[in-house]
């Protein structure tokens, strides 16, 4: 089973607006990526097929593709990381998650599914509604 990330999309309210944020950086950075201090231990495993999954209003709500780590030295010699993830964006089946700095490991058995294309589910529903619907097995 592949080992994955968890971070915080701080400051997005929903997954369009995550995408769209991506393609602006993309622009600027040339590449679909996040910078980190720390470079992850576990970086194999990680590259084996995991993904970066994205906390979205207290929701794990999508996840990418993890594609590289580049351990990088700033102008003041600080070493930094470049985590980049692959540009498709795929919608989960929302799950809880209290807030967390950085990024977190995450072990499949813990990371939430993809959602069904067939599923109807509108992006912008209120979290308490989106909660309560998925407690009823309807979400």
């Amino acid at each position: 089973m592949a080992l994955n990330l968890i971070k915080m999309a701080v400051g997005v309210g929903d997954f369009a607006e995550l995408g769209r944020l991506q393609k602006e950086r993309r622009k600027e950075r040339g590449r679909y990526c996040f910078f980190t201090r720390n470079t992850p231990r576990r970086a194999e495993e990680l590259l084996d097929g995991g993904s970066i999954y994205w906390v979205i209003k207290g929701q794990v709500q999508a996840r990418q593709l993890l594609r590289r780590f580049k351990a990088v030295d700033d102008e003041e010699g600080d070493r930094y990381c470049i985590v980049e993830y692959d540009r498709r964006l795929m919608p989960t089946l929302w799950q809880p998650r209290r807030a967390f700095q950085g990024w977190r490991y995450l072990e499949a058995k813990d990371a939430p599914g993809d959602r069904p294309a067939q599923a109807a589910l509108d992006d912008n529903l209120p979290p308490a509604m989106a909660r309560e619907l998925q407690a009823l097995g309807l979400l």
